[in-house]
């Protein structure tokens, strides 16, 4: 399994954005995982989900209301 996985959650509503970067963060010890978000409510979920699992996240608004999340561990 690659260390490395790319997500694009735009145009989805809450909870999926939060739901695919939980599944993502399940289903690996360590790594990164970048998810794109055009919201601010899943960017905030996001960013909740994966700091309360231990993992550390870095936020780019790439502008437009999209937001990169780089999660890693």
């Amino acid at each position: 399994m690659s260390d490395s996985i790319e997500l694009d959650a735009r145009g989805l509503s809450c909870p999926i954005p939060a739901m695919m970067a939980k599944r993502a963060i399940k289903d690996r010890e360590r790594g990164k995982i970048e998810i794109i978000v055009d919201s601010y409510a899943a960017r905030d979920n996001v960013e909740r989900i994966a700091k309360s699992s231990g993992w550390n996240v870095i936020i780019e608004d790439i502008g437009s209301g999209e937001f990169r999340l780089t999660i890693s561990k």
